[in-house]
């Protein structure tokens, strides 16, 4: 198997297994702090770090990604803007603007940033080989 293909079906694992914990809801059954730090703030944290992935699987063909920051970069902005327009009252990906937003979608990213240098470390076949 190529090591391209290896890639992509990991990312596509982390892809599932993330949805699978939006959908199942992880804080939803439980109450309190748990319960509004997850039905608040999930998606927040959740959706930067698997569009950071998303872009990873363009790495390949699209050499200026293979830059963690660059990745890291367009995720936060594309977050932020559509935070922002919420703020304006434009309904982009929400419709109640929240500052601490900013910051969760800033974790998101990060951590999947860190995510991929320990994958790099990890996985031989994780490092793009031209």
């Amino acid at each position: 198997m190529k090591n391209n293909q290896k890639k992509k079906y990991l990312i596509i694992g982390i892809e599932v297994l993330l949805g699978l914990m939006h959908v199942v809801g992880i804080g939803r059954h439980s109450s309190g702090f748990m319960f509004t730090l997850s039905a608040s703030y999930f998606s927040d944290f959740a959706l930067p770090f698997v569009f950071y992935f998303l872009l990873a699987i363009g790495e390949e063909k699209t050499e200026f990604l293979r830059k963690w920051w660059v990745k890291a970069g367009i995720v936060f902005l594309m977050a932020a803007l559509a935070e922002i327009c919420q703020y304006f009252g434009l309904h982009i990906l929400g419709r109640t603007y929240d500052p601490i937003d900013i910051a969760v979608y800033t974790a998101g990213v990060l951590l999947a940033a860190v995510v991929d240098w320990i994958f790099s470390i990890v996985f031989k076949f994780w490092k793009i080989e031209l």
